[in-house]
């Protein structure tokens, strides 16, 4: 499946810059993840990247990002601590809400999956919290750098090495860790948890895993992650697990979403369309669904749905076929199949910079019509007629008008 990578940038805590990328499928995405590095990494890592690319092959939309002081983002990462990740990652999922749609999964790897179980409660369109060999308690972390403990808490920081980087751990950071209730976070978390661990990680004990599992209230579930390390360095863990995910969660959020975006309710027969973002990208909903329009990224979009004339082409297309299958099935014809194809040698953008001084002008729709089947001369002939009679056809080729209204 083709994926379409954004970069993106969003205020994060302190109003610094965070950099980020956003992996989306072709189609309509089934929901939006986020997803949380683990601690000094960033969201370029071997394991965040290949997790984010399986999960967009399975039809998700997927968003990471550097927290503040690491990779693209700004800020100095001495200044960062366990409470600037939380605030970074609540802001990534504003950035969602506002411009797309709100994240339905909160994905954390190590201190990562500690950072996003600490702000699902700030998340409440999120159904379902992963998290990837993550510590129970933040204070964990500072297993990796305790002979430094005394030099930091003396002297007020102190260089650390941590995977053969250098960086500078300042009190503040090891004080805020100490400031995070996370057990009760976990016990009052009321969303639905996914918890993989390796037994054979000897960054972050399995023990962590339990504690988790322990605390947390039910839907919960524990996936052992066998022989793989902490990092996920072996492309076959990272695929294990973005294909557990993408089954497990569609228990919890294939119907949330529309029901959460469907608020009020339309009646049959009528589509609301609201705006996804300050650009071009839209959300349709119907009774029963919703998807997205937009433009091509060529004229500034984010492609992440038709544009309005392919709507259209798809509305005439649609009925064609339906019409077509509806009047053979009833006569008893032998058609195998179908297939109707559009063209409209028009773009929606060029349209509208011209829409208050362009004059009236015939429009002309193709389409191409294919049918399969042991069928004679007459027969394809009929069906071609029939498909002039297609409903949408017939508006389309009526006496047209269309009356706008201003409502509150």
């Amino acid at each position: 499946m083709p994926i379409r990578r954004i970069k993106l940038e969003f205020p994060g805590s302190d109003g610094l810059l965070i950099a980020g990328l956003l992996e989306t499928p072709s189609d309509n995405p089934h929901a939006f993840a986020l997803f949380a590095h683990c601690f000094t990494c960033g969201k370029d890592m071997i394991a965040a990247s290949r997790i984010a690319r399986s999960l967009v092959a399975k039809g998700y939309a997927v968003l990471r990002f550097d927290f503040t002081g690491l990779g693209s983002s700004d800020g100095e990462f001495a200044n960062s601590n366990f409470s600037s990740n939380i605030a970074d990652l609540v802001h990534a999922a504003d950035y969602l809400r506002d411009n797309y749609r709100p994240p339905s999964l909160l994905i954390g790897h190590s201190l990562g999956g500690s950072a996003v179980l600490a702000a699902a409660h700030a998340v409440p369109e999120a159904t379902g919290v992963v998290t990837i060999g993550a510590p129970a308690d933040p204070e964990h972390v500072t297993k990796q750098f305790a002979c430094n403990t005394t030099d930091i808490n003396k002297s007020g920081q102190a260089e650390v090495n941590l995977g053969g980087r250098t960086f500078t751990i300042k009190k503040q950071f090891l004080d805020d860790l100490t400031s995070h209730n996370q057990h009760e976070k976990i016990a009052k978390l009321k969303k639905a948890l996914l918890v993989f661990h390796s037994p054979a990680d000897v960054t972050v004990s399995i023990n962590e895993a339990e504690k988790i599992y322990r605390t947390a209230k039910h839907p919960k579930s524990f996936i052992s992650l066998d022989n793989a390390d902490h990092l996920l360095t072996q492309p076959r863990d990272s695929e294990y697990v973005a294909a557990t995910i993408a089954a497990w969660s569609t228990r919890f959020i294939a119907d949330t979403e529309i029901v959460e975006q469907r608020a009020p309710l339309l009646k049959k027969g009528h589509v609301l369309v609201t705006e996804k973002n300050k650009q071009f990208t839209r959300t349709l909903l119907s009774d029963t669904h919703v998807w997205l329009a937009d433009e091509p990224t060529s004229l500034g979009g984010d492609d992440l749905g038709p544009d309005p004339y392919e709507h259209l082409l798809a509305a005439l297309g649609a009925c064609t076929s339906m019409t077509i299958r509806m009047y053979a099935n009833r006569k008893k014809i032998k058609l195998d199949d179908v297939s109707v194809e559009l063209t409209h040698n028009r773009q929606h953008m060029e349209d509208c910079e011209n829409c208050e001084d362009s004059p009236k002008q015939i429009e002309i729709l193709h389409r191409y019509v294919t049918l399969k089947g042991d069928l004679s001369d007459q027969e394809r002939k009929r069906l071609l007629e029939i498909a002039d009679r297609c409903p949408v056809h017939r508006t389309l080729d009526g006496e047209l008008e269309i009356e706008t209204e201003l409502t509150d």
